[in-house]
């Protein structure tokens, strides 16, 4: 049955040699000078755009820093280094790019001035609380990127591929949050791309050991396979922890926002015209925004309807701003 699914998604006609490979992920191979000459010029090009793009909360720059970005060929490397069971200098490369992108962060947040509240911007928030699906979306694109390297007919996804899987964004963010002292948001970007390395990591060694890689390499050379398998599991372990947990807050948080705004609806029940326009919540605190054209009912009786709904001890602050709402009706009615 695997052998079927394998000829049907990897088809035989199609699929590309390990020397091709090798000399595409592999930057240790061929013409040295030149690969790395084009990676770190890349990498660099690509650090600053992606860097342009977070501080000015530009999709489309970010996108097109992910497209040229190059960081994904050494650490597609890493997975055909462990399938070959030898070493490649590929762990060494995506260590030392990192911490370029990083500190290309660091550098260019000097921009920002230093009350600049970073959750703000839609280019660092979104990448600053990854959760489980990141993790999913990521495995999907990893395989998706393993198999258009390994088949020579599907090359044309690799750009889309880059889109999806997000490197040298996370990294920038991790460097502009610690560019302006926010270590916690700095590690929530990097668990971002930890888990998109460990995605790619892990899809590329499994389509490359089912293409029958590993047996067509050297068994004799570099460290044995169990090792490599033991840093996937640690790795796995690394990443999985800090996102489940970030989900399971996620989804608690959510349901005690839901729940709070039911009870401060119910609160303002009887007073006219009387809204709750939002319920947030942000370090540590409930906020409530109320729009009331009136006084509020006494904020003892919405205590006691949170009472039980969320836990004990979170402060409670309602926000309330004076006005009501008109329905002025229709325009040349």
């Amino acid at each position: 049955m695997t052998g079927k699914v394998r000829a049907r998604v990897l088809p035989a006609s199609q699929r590309r040699s390990l020397d091709e490979l090798t000399q595409d992920l592999i930057l240790s191979t061929g013409d040295t000078a030149s690969k790395r000459s084009a990676f770190w010029t890349m990498l660099t090009l690509s650090s600053v755009i992606a860097a342009g793009g977070v501080l000015t909360d530009s999709t489309a720059t970010v996108i097109g820093a992910m497209i040229i970005a190059p960081l994904s060929t050494p650490i597609m490397g890493i997975a055909l280094g462990s399938v070959q069971r030898r070493r490649t200098g590929s762990a060494a490369i995506v260590l030392l790019a990192c911490l370029l992108v990083i500190a290309t962060g660091v550098v260019m947040s000097v921009a920002l001035p230093s009350n600049y509240d970073l959750l703000s911007n839609s280019q660092i928030s979104s990448r600053t609380s990854p959760g489980l699906m990141d993790l999913i979306a990521a495995l999907a694109t990893g395989f998706a990127g393993a198999v258009a390297l390994a088949r020579r007919d599907v090359a044309a996804v690799l750009p889309g591929v880059a889109i999806a899987i997000s490197l040298v964004p996370p990294l920038v963010v991790a460097g502009v949050c610690l560019g302006q002292l926010s270590g916690w948001l700095a590690l929530g970007a990097l668990a971002l791309f930890v888990s998109n390395l460990f995605a790619l990591v892990f899809a590329g060694m499994v389509v490359f050991a089912s293409l029958g890689y590993a047996a067509e390499a050297d068994r004799a050379a570099g460290r044995p396979a169990r090792g490599a398998s033991v840093a996937m599991a640690l790795l796995f372990v690394v990443v999985l922890v800090p996102l489940a947990a970030n989900t399971t807050a996620t989804l608690l948080l959510n349901a005690w926002t839901g729940r709070t705004k039911e009870a401060a609806e119910q609160w303002l029940g009887e007073e006219p015209d009387a809204t709750v326009t939002s319920v947030e919540a942000a370090s540590r605190t409930m906020y409530i925004h109320v729009r009331t054209p009136g006084e509020l009912p006494p904020v003892k009786s919405l205590l006691d309807r949170l009472d039980g709904r969320i836990p004990d001890g979170i402060p409670v602050v309602v926000d309330t701003s004076r006005g009501r709402r008109i329905d002025a009706g229709r325009v040349g009615g």
